[in-house]
């Protein structure tokens, strides 16, 4: 059985004109996937996050801010997006469909959201194009009503998940692995529990060598009841911040090894999508897309 994949028409938000977010990115992933056959019993539709779920990872005052559409200036550019109503329907709805596909992973062993891993944002605030953390309010709440004791995150962004190491940094049992460019943003990094920083420049061959050397051994000491799994495409040697020199199949086959390496030990896992940056919407789109081609591979046998 293909696995589920959680989408809302929320996750593509509207933006001005020329805003340099490739927010087109979701609404063509999910016609990527209907195209490709990869939801073959359509999409599942999350509830938007409500704010009482949001306080499992953030404060409160930065909930409300953000709800009520009063997001400080200076926190409003951190972001890097307009505080408006549709971005914060999109973040709601990222929230939701994280959490939800959390819960099909959990019920059937492998689940997507094609949206998710705003890992930039933290307790108090947004930065990075993310305004509400899904992976860690997700992980909050399932720990918090006993779904889950222990997750392990996978964090295969290009970017430091700064913000997730901030959210879970008091929560023991939630354990952050990131795997991303030492140079790249944020400059000033949060520390995870697991921190691997790559130089510029790195191929397909080097990081694939990094991460079968660091991730089983991780699985098996940590034993998680779940793995979340941020799969962001910016590594790709085309994107526009990335810095690495990944290819579609360097990517491809990460995801296939991270799926396998969870499904082998009978750990459920969930897919999120992360960060992708370029001018073409398909090619990115198309990216996006591997994650959940690994997933269905991995189902299929």
């Amino acid at each position: 059985m293909i696995p589920p994949t959680v989408f809302h028409p929320a996750y593509e938000a509207s933006l001005p004109a020329g805003h340099r977010f490739p927010m087109r990115k979701y609404g063509r992933l999910a016609e990527v996937l209907v195209e490709r056959g990869l939801v073959p019993r359509g999409f599942t539709t999350p509830e938007p996050a409500s704010a009482a779920l949001l306080h499992f990872a953030h404060d409160p005052a930065y909930v409300d801010a953000v709800l009520s559409l009063a997001v400080p200036r200076a926190i409003e550019r951190a972001i890097g997006l307009p505080v408006d109503a549709s971005v914060v329907r999109r973040s709601c709805a990222s929230v939701g469909g994280t959490l939800l596909a959390a819960r099909l992973a959990l019920a059937h062993g492998l689940a997507g959201s094609a949206a998710g891993g705003s890992h930039h944002a933290r307790r108090g605030q947004g930065a990075g194009f993310c305004v509400f953390n899904d992976v860690a309010v997700a992980a909050r709440a399932l720990q918090a009503e006993g779904a889950i004791a222990r997750a392990l995150v996978v964090d295969c962004d290009v970017h430091q998940g700064d913000g997730t190491a901030d959210c879970l940094s008091r929560s023991p049992d939630l354990f952050t692995f990131s795997i991303h460019g030492e140079k790249n943003y944020p400059t000033h990094k949060i520390a995870g529990d697991l921190d691997i920083g790559l130089p510029d420049g790195l191929d397909d061959a080097a990081y694939l060598d990094l991460l079968e050397a660091r991730l089983p051994p991780l699985l098996d000491a940590l034993a998680p009841d779940l793995v979340f799994y941020n799969a962001g495409v910016d590594p790709h040697r085309d994107d526009r911040l990335g810095r690495l020199a990944l290819t579609d199949e360097g990517l491809y086959a990460r995801d296939r090894f991270v799926v396998g390496q969870a499904r082998a030990r009978n750990i459920p896992l969930v897919a999120v999508i992360g960060g992708g940056y370029a001018h073409d919407v398909e090619a990115l789109a198309a990216r996006h897309a591997l994650v959940f081609q690994a997933l269905a591979a991995n189902a299929l046998g």
